[in-house]
This record gives structure tokens, sequence and C-alpha cells, in this order.
């Protein structure tokens, strides 16, 4: 039998991260901070970036003392983010990956049980698109046009199970993550057709894990499900919320040689929730 060698040694190489530069915004959040652990633990060198520059850098400093820093970022200011990549540039000479984690929802732009779609506000409305498409859309190009200099890099989005149904209530949420997720594909399009097969950009879509930004709509102050909640759960194979740690092996697989040839993909992490029909 014919056998060949591969380029990669299989399987340990092909998912090697080990002083990988990956910036994180959001990342001191429920999500960016678990992704971030795992990143540092898997030999990766780390950039959490946060408005509150006291959490980016304590957090960082908690990481590690060496392949750590924190940096104050804000996702929605194009001058302040090529600001910041100067200065891990000068720092680690690379940008490997960028995690767009940074995200989230405001009362204004979900519906309370008893009203409708015109009861929404439109101010909110628009601060929850900026957030998470604009938010999305800007660090990735800043630091995707940096990626194209070095002729490589993966540029990872979160996007949500909104997308793909029309969830009640947080109509805000679903419809600036569905316009993320378009651009997700248009970006890794354009990147693979102009700068080559090496820049890739990708997105994973979470089911429901408990966070600050959804906490009051799942859970009740005593901890018990609210009735959204338990509708959830009725609705997820496998009967119950994700924990963070459970996004960190997706992540890594977009992070690392092991995805180089997927580019414009979706990977979804839900418990089964999107493949189930509730009948």
């Amino acid at each position: 039998m014919l056998f060949i060698k591969p380029s990669i040694n299989y399987p340990m190489e092909i998912f090697d991260i080990k002083d990988k530069v990956i910036v994180i915004t959001g990342g001191y959040g429920v999500l960016g901070s678990s992704i971030a652990k795992h990143m540092i633990n898997s030999g990766a060198k780390v950039v959490i970036l946060g408005r509150n520059e006291s959490k980016a850098k304590d957090f960082a400093k908690a990481l590690s003392s060496t392949h750590a820093i924190g940096l104050k970022a804000d996702v929605l200011d194009k001058e302040n983010l090529i600001s910041v990549k100067d200065s891990i540039i000068k720092t680690w000479k690379q940008i490997d990956v960028l995690i767009n984690a940074a995200g989230g929802n405001m009362p204004g732009a979900t519906l309370a049980p008893n009203e409708s779609l015109f009861d929404i506000s439109v101010e909110d409305f628009s601060k929850v698109t900026d957030l998470n498409l604009m938010g999305t859309v800007i660090p990735s190009l800043v630091f995707g046009e940096h990626m194209s200099t070095q002729d490589s890099g993966s540029i990872i989005n979160v996007s949500s199970v909104a997308v793909a149904q029309a969830l009640t209530r947080v109509v805000g949420y679903s419809a600036s993550k569905a316009a993320m997720e378009n651009f997700t594909r248009w970006m890794a399009v354009d990147m693979a057709l102009k700068f080559g097969d090496k820049l890739r950009v990708n997105a994973i879509i979470p089911g429901f894990f408990i966070a600050d930004q959804n906490r009051r709509l799942l859970t009740n102050d005593d901890g018990s499900l609210t009735q959204r909640g338990e509708t959830i759960i009725k609705n997820t194979p496998m009967k119950r919320f994700g924990e963070a740690k459970e996004l960190n092996g997706a992540v890594h697989l977009l992070a690392s040689e092991a995805s180089r040839f997927m580019t414009g993909s979706t990977i979804t992490v839900d418990g089964g929730f999107n493949a189930f029909s509730g009948v």
C-alpha cells in the first residue's frame, strides 16, 4: 500500500498554536476570557482588548506575566484600534489571529413579553447594531489589513443561533448578528481572492451560554429558569446550557493550521438547538 507522508505531522503539529499572537476583543468577558485562558495554556501569546483598561491589564497579568498583555481599546474607534495594532506589532512583531468576541445586547432592543416590534427603541437598536456589526467590521479591517501585509492570518467572529431562526424578543441582536455573519462571508471571499489562501475569515455560532447580557432573560434572581430559559432547554437536545469552555475547541481549530482550507465557514456549538425541530 502506498503511504504518502502528510506535509504537517498529524495529529500534533496541525493543531499547534504555540507562539501565535492572538488578539481578543472583549477579552475579559465570559466567552472571551475562557478563550484567552485556553490560548495561553496552549502556548499562544494573547492580547486582551477592552474598554476598561484596568480590567484588561489585570486579567492579562493574571493570565501570564510574559505571554499576555492588556490594552484599552474601543472596537468602534478605528483610530484607536490602529494605535493598538501598532503597539502590538512593536511588542510582538506580528498578529496571527483576531477573535472578535466583543458584542452584546440592550434592553431597548429587546422586546418584553407584552411588547410588539413597534415598541422597539430605534436608538438602542442602532447601538446594538453598531456594537455587534461595526464592532466586528472595524477591528477586522484594521487587523485584517496588517494580516494582508504579512500574507497570513485568521479572523474568527462570534455569530449567534439567532441568525438562522427568528428567535422571539431579541430583534436588534438577531438582525445585527445576521449582518455580521454575512460580512464574515464577504470578507472571507475578498481576502482569499485578493491576498491569497493563507488569509481566512470564519465564525463560530454559540448556542445558549449564560453570560451577563442574557442572564436576566434566561434565569430568575433565585437561579431558577425563566419561561424563556425553560423553552430553550426544551428545544436543546442536550437539555442544558453550554459552558464557556466548550467553545474553545472550535476556536482552537479555526486559529490553527488544522483549518487552513476553511474560510467563509461557520461552526455551530449549540447542543443541537439549531438542528432540532421541536417535533
